[in-house]
């Protein structure tokens, strides 16, 4: 593994299978835009919703087109360490470098737990393979604590990098201090990477990113220039893309007919959404992730416009490379009112 920018990688589909040739095309647009590695089959790519034979296609396709090309990593996480460890088997043949362990969800085990009964078994069957425990307590109501990894670390010297995503700089901290220099730190939220990056208490080392799907070069370009030092230009970029990364979960009130409710719209679906907008092999999640509602629509077409007016740079990539009128497509009533609930 190696700092940089790493996509979590959507699946895509039509009439709810697996769209081979959308994916075939989404890598090779990350791949021409210079991304340092891709996730494969991660909470982006929709990982509870594909079966396991799906699973392991999604992971074999993306590490045959990536090999000697970028870094692949495998989401093989579950709630299973046995689970865990035949899908790990099944990613190392593929010639994954990485796999993503997520925090067991909903079974909820201790962070001690989670170090001697998940992750370490699969750092010791597959020594020559980067273990990368995923933090994410929001999604799962687990945590395993910086203290952890660290013993993770010295015991088992591949369990090298963590995706962070708990939102709080100060547990970022506590695992630089507990872990030192040389472990990778990759931020696991766009709205936080800049500052967890440029922050010397923790010094990140990249992304995995959710809206590197839509920008990887200037995400990548963002990354690259703190990874360098270049704190201004990392400024203008960050400032540029932020109206994307805001989109990674969107949160709207909704009226009904028994008053206000707060409706949120979780990744991946605004992901997926302006990709489809904007004409790129996405397709719609699976059930149960659904649509956005009117308002939630108006929030992503608002960022997306300013964007294209503003940065217009960001998504010329996009357009060019899937041959498609941004312009037009932003304003098309006909494509926004099919991915929209008509009502709450």
């Amino acid at each position: 593994m190696q700092p940089g920018c790493y996509t979590a990688l959507i699946t895509p589909f039509k009439n709810n299978e697996i769209d081979e040739a959308g994916l075939e095309k989404l890598v090779s647009f990350q791949l021409a835009n210079g991304i340092t590695g891709l996730l494969a089959v991660g909470t982006t790519g929709e990982s509870p919703t594909l079966n396991w034979n799906e699973h392991i296609s999604v992971i074999e396709r993306i590490a045959a087109k990536t090999r000697d090309r970028c870094i692949c990593i495998a989401g093989t996480g579950s709630n299973n360490t046995a689970e865990t460890l035949e899908a790990t088997k099944h990613a190392v043949k593929s010639g994954c470098e990485a796999v993503l362990l997520v925090d067991p969800y909903y079974n909820g085990p201790s962070s001690l737990e989670i170090r001697r009964e998940y992750v370490a078994p699969v750092a010791a069957a597959y020594p020559d393979t980067t273990i990368i425990p995923y933090i994410i307590p929001g999604r799962t109501g687990a945590q395993m604590f910086a203290e952890d990894l660290a013993i993770l670390y010295k015991e088992h010297p591949n369990v090298s990098c963590v995706k962070e995503a708990t939102g709080s700089l100060e547990n970022m901290r506590r695992t630089r201090q507990c872990c030192g220099d040389t472990y990778l730190i990759l931020s696991g939220d766009d709205g936080i990477t800049h500052d967890m990056m440029a922050d010397k208490t923790i010094a990140g080392d990249g992304a995995i990113s959710v809206m590197s799907n839509i920008a990887p070069g200037p995400v990548t370009e963002m990354i690259s220039s703190l990874l360098a030092g270049d704190t201004e230009a990392a400024k203008i970029q960050f400032d540029a893309l932020k109206p994307l990364f805001d989109l990674v979960s969107v949160k709207t009130t909704e009226k009904t007919p028994h008053g206000e409710v707060v409706c949120r719209s979780r990744n991946p679906v605004p992901v997926k959404t302006l990709m489809q907008i904007l004409g790129m092999p996405a397709g719609p999640c699976r059930r149960p992730l659904g649509k956005m509602t009117r308002a939630g629509m108006d929030r992503v077409l608002a960022a997306a416009r300013r964007v294209h007016t503003e940065n217009p740079h960001i998504l010329r990539p996009a357009a060019e490379f899937f041959g498609v009128d941004i312009d037009q497509r932003l304003n098309d009533p006909g494509i926004l009112a099919e991915l929209t609930y008509e009502t709450y």
